[in-house]
């Protein structure tokens, strides 16, 4: 199956979180569109990954998602290597996405801005001919993908251009929603941790806010490019 965009996130949720309302956007337009964790969130001081497992199925379904996939790598620990890149382009060439969505370039959680190398740099690498990967025994031809772009996590980090989600707002939150042991709810084993608060859906509401204020919109998510964007006249910025 061929994506419009494919999405990679360190954990399962760091989509829901930070990009849930673009995903939910461009599916409504009618794209295709993918995720691919690269752990289990395992280490996760909440929840198990078999718990983490359910609730991303859940939250892709929320989502609309064509595909949802992980590559097990491990929590905390997996590296920037050989291995793990020929495991993301792999996804890549699988896909064959036009666009692609990885973590935050830097960020509180050290996973998020190694996932965002990682993926950077296998999103170039799978476009090389002379690297070889097979997928249930089949050779794989390369595919690079026209553009990727990095969601902004927990610490803020200025946009180079932001997606206009207010009428995804209330969606985006039921797919975060659907992570019930990571988030609030008056059930819950009573670890705390920097997202387990009350609070913590008033700090992704503000983000939205926050972002979507910035470029004239309600609610908004916020992304930063590698490579300047490329506008045929000064007329396509809306």
């Amino acid at each position: 199956m061929k994506l419009d965009v494919l999405a990679f996130a360190a954990h399962p949720d760091d989509i829901e979180l930070s990009a849930g309302g673009t995903v939910l956007k461009a599916i409504k337009e009618g794209r295709k569109v993918g995720i691919v964790d690269l752990t289990f969130g395992e280490l996760g001081s909440r929840g198990s990954s078999v718990i983490r497992a359910n609730e991303a199925d859940a939250a892709a379904k929320i989502l609309g998602l064509s595909i949802r996939e992980n590559l097990g790598l491990a929590d905390g620990f997996f590296e920037i290597n050989q291995a793990s890149q020929v495991d993301v382009i792999k996804m890549i060439r699988k896909y064959q996405p036009e666009i692609v969505l990885a973590n935050a370039v830097s960020d509180r959680h050290p996973d998020h801005g190694k996932g965002a190398e990682l993926v950077h740099k296998s999103a170039f690498l799978s476009g090389l001919i002379k690297i070889k990967t097979e997928l249930d025994g089949k050779g794989q031809s390369a595919w690079r993908p026209k553009r990727v772009f990095h969601y902004i996590q927990d610490h803020y980090i200025k946009p180079d251009f932001v997606v206009n989600i207010t009428d995804e707002f209330e969606d985006k939150l039921k797919s975060i929603m659907a992570y019930s042991s990571q988030f609030f709810s008056p059930e819950g084993d009573g670890i705390m941790t920097p997202i387990s608060g009350e609070d913590f859906v008033k700090f992704i509401e503000g983000r939205a806010r926050h972002m979507g204020r910035e470029a004239g919109y309600e609610m908004g998510e916020g992304f930063t490019v590698s490579n300047p964007l490329g506008l045929e006249s000064l007329f396509d910025v809306k």
